[in-house]
């Protein structure tokens, strides 16, 4: 079964040693296809607390199933229920077991209706992994209420379809709601994006959620053999990717994630640690190892003949048959590292589910309207709407690294983290470096598919060919917080040039 976050992560965050020992049994079930069990939910809708909590929900089949998991020992005495821990100190509960997983399930139905998905069945299983199951009582089925004899692979797997088989069919005449409407549901309800280092200030707590594309695209790519997912720079393509690779990998089938540019190994390897993914630069791939499955980031790179054929020979099964993700996007990235061949997207998009990312979820409003302004290229919707407005610096000599280093000093004097900035040279083709004042500088060419809380960009292409339109496009849509662009009077010019052709068009 499909775990979100996957047990890694359950395993590091969890603070219920009971929790992590039934996600270690969920994880190993063999659930129909497209099961998924989502841990530690926060509901925010219920009828006597602010915000309910659901240790677990599950979708099985068409059945959404609500689990309360209590460790060490339960008790009822003189009608009130205690929770009793090794040591025998009693607690007090403010409800039963069952009445937390019924509620929570009924605050979740709540939630569902107002945002008109339509009737579903559901149902609510209380799990207690250390103790016998209690008799059975009034408040309760008996085949709702697991304890210690199912906290095994095939055990717990029967006990699920017990209470599958027994969930209610549809009242006549309701809306029903559609499986895959509510599986992407659930999806944007419960997932969230890790985002490394992202708690400071308004701007990043936006961007860790995850949006309804995203959320859609995840709910899918467990379904599907093969999907081509396209966005701009910003809609989250290597998020979705890095949270399809973990999943993968918790369903047992070899990985691989594959990209062009060797800076993003970095990025990759922070998000999968610990799991059983093999993480490699296009270019040191050989054919001589298959994989289940294949993960393509930045998939516009590869997009030509000798490309497809390479990956081909490291899917099982072959491109045309195997499993693989390609994630790419459709304005000028590939014009900076890489070929795009459009009759090869449109043949192997034949091959694939296409899904679209239509809302950005890392470059603020303001840097959103600067690309369409001048580029008129679609990056998504802006979802985030804090943040300033894109700065400019008009050099009245060179704008090149020396004017956006006297920038980063200026911004590091006002507060920001010296290491939170990245000055990048449109026209430069160089590897990323520390500079001697201590600051990031980069290339397109090796921060595409990066970025930094604090972009500075300098050194404006004189020449706005495919080339310098992919450089500046790479440039501005790197930053997630602020954006700074460093011109002369001429850049401005060019610039102005620029938005006239996008009027135009």
């Amino acid at each position: 079964m499909i775990l979100v976050p996957d047990l890694a992560d359950i395993e590091a965050t969890a603070t219920s040693g009971a929790e992590r020992r039934v996600a270690r049994v969920l994880s190993a079930i063999d659930a129909p296809d497209g099961a998924v069990a989502f841990h530690s939910i926060s509901l925010r809708t219920h009828e006597v607390k602010q915000q309910a909590e659901a240790d677990f929900v599950v979708l099985w089949e068409d059945v959404v199933i609500l689990v309360e998991v209590k460790g060490g020992g339960v008790s009822k005495h003189d009608g009130l229920w205690y929770t009793v821990d090794r040591r025998g100190d009693w607690q007090k509960l403010r409800e039963s077991p069952m009445r937390q997983a019924q509620s929570a399930m009924h605050a979740l139905r709540t939630i569902l209706q107002e945002e008109g998905i339509g009737w579903y069945a559901s149902e609510a299983v209380v799990i207690t992994p250390d103790i016998e199951a209690p008799p059975p009582g009034v408040e309760w089925k008996g085949s709702h209420w697991w304890a210690k004899q199912e906290m095994s692979i095939a055990t717990m797997a029967a006990a699920f379809e017990a209470v599958v088989d027994g969930a209610k069919t549809a009242p006549y005449g309701v809306k029903v709601a559609r499986l895959d409407r509510l599986r992407a549901r659930l999806f944007g309800e419960f997932t969230r994006m890790p985002v490394i280092d992202a708690q400071r200030g308004a701007v990043i707590e936006e961007q860790n959620r995850a949006t309804d594309d995203q959320a859609r695209v995840l709910s899918a790519l467990s379904r599907n053999q093969r999907l081509m997912v396209v966005g701009g720079a910003g809609t989250g393509k290597s998020l979705v990717l890095a949270e399809a690779a973990k999943q993968e990998a918790s369903e047992g089938r070899s990985v691989l994630i594959t990209f062009h540019s060797p800076a993003l190994v970095d990025f990759f390897f922070t998000r999968i640690a610990g799991r059983a993914i093999e993480l490699r630069p296009f270019a040191e791939l050989n054919g001589e190892r298959k994989y289940d499955v294949v993960l393509v980031d930045e998939a516009q790179d590869l997009m030509n003949a000798d490309g497809m054929d390479a990956l081909d020979l490291v899917i099982k099964g072959g491109r045309a048959g195997g499993r693989w993700r390609m994630f790419l996007d459709p304005n000028n990235q590939a014009h900076i590292d890489g070929s795009f061949d459009p009759d090869v997207y449109e043949l192997v998009s034949d091959e694939a589910l296409l899904l679209d990312l239509n809302r950005n979820v890392r470059n603020t409003r303001a840097i959103v309207h600067v690309v369409q302004e001048y580029l008129g290229a679609d990056i998504g919707d802006p979802g985030i709407v804090n943040g300033e407005r894109v700065q400019w610096r008009w050099a009245a000599a060179e704008a090149g690294l020396a004017a956006a280093e006297g920038l980063a000093r200026e911004l590091v004097d006002d507060g920001a983290r010296r290491e939170d900035i990245w000055i990048i040279s449109v026209t430069s083709d160089d590897a990323l470096v520390q500079s001697a004042a201590g600051f990031t500088v980069t290339s397109p060419r090796y921060a595409k598919g990066l970025e930094a809380e604090h972009v500075i960009v300098c050194d404006l292409p004189e020449v706005y060919d495919e080339h310098g339109l992919a450089g500046f496009y790479v440039a501005v849509t790197r930053a997630r917080v602020t954006l700074h662009v460093v011109a002369s009077k001429e850049d401005k010019q060019r610039l102005q040039e620029l938005i006239r052709k996008q009027v135009g068009k």
